[in-house]
């Protein structure tokens, strides 16, 4: 199977055998030739499947609508963990993108708690989450949003040393003080963020050993130990 990710520009013919259960995927696989030059995909069905013979029936309407017949995700809006990864990029950005007064990177600490941007960017999040929710999201955006704000004023407020409040930086200088921390293996803060909410955890390698100490080979379980799995020998 050849699916999302596979970027091969001289692929140029496909057969597809049976429809797939989602339109999405038949999308997605489908697409991975003529990526460059023409090509074509060959659909074939199997007249016993009632569901290969539906689309046989009505294939040239299908493939003419198909975009409209993608499954919709099942997500939770508003969700307490799709808060904590991204409501700081979105209060931020509404806040930057609003006009000139936050925008530029050494901006970050001229913001007043009642300023129009801050009020409006925190109105225009919570009226969506109860438009998406209903009230209960909305009140926990709101607790979200007016914690995030209260460390936003604080870290502005009590600079010292000469020390610049600044959204990031790319060098160390000692007076810079990053209010954006990029998302990493380190703890997860109030203004991590991501540069995709598409990722909400980094990735995680994994190591694979087939073998145990000989102390814990009496743990493995009496049909392993006649295989002689977890024998170094």
């Amino acid at each position: 199977m050849i699916s999302v990710g596979v970027d091969v520009k001289r692929l140029g013919v496909m057969a597809v055998t049976g429809q797939p259960k989602n339109t999405a995927e038949y999308i997605q696989a489908t697409s991975r030739v003529g990526r460059t030059f023409p090509g074509i995909v060959f659909t074939v069905y199997n007249w016993a499947r009632p569901r290969d013979l539906s689309h046989y029936e009505r294939f040239e309407h299908y493939h003419a609508t198909f975009y409209q017949h993608v499954e919709a995700l099942s997500l939770t809006p508003f969700a307490p963990r799709a808060i904590d990864r991204g409501l700081a990029a979105l209060f931020i950005s509404l806040v930057r993108l609003a006009g000139r007064e936050f925008n530029g990177n050494n901006q970050a600490g001229r913001i007043e708690r009642n300023h129009p941007y801050i009020q409006s960017a925190i109105n225009t999040i919570c009226d969506r989450a109860n438009l998406v929710a209903g009230t209960e999201a909305q009140k926990l955006v709101k607790q979200a949003l007016e914690a995030k704000l209260d460390i936003w004023l604080s870290k502005a407020q009590n600079l010292i040393g000469g020390g610049t409040l600044k959204y990031q930086t790319d060098k160390r200088d000692g007076l810079t003080i990053e209010l954006l921390e990029s998302a990493g293996q380190g703890i997860w803060q109030e203004f991590t963020c991501l540069n995709s909410l598409r990722n909400v955890e980094p990735t995680v390698g994994l190591i694979f050993q087939d073998q145990v100490p000989d102390d814990d080979f009496s743990r493995l379980p009496q049909a392993m130990k006649e295989e002689g799995i977890g024998n170094r020998e």
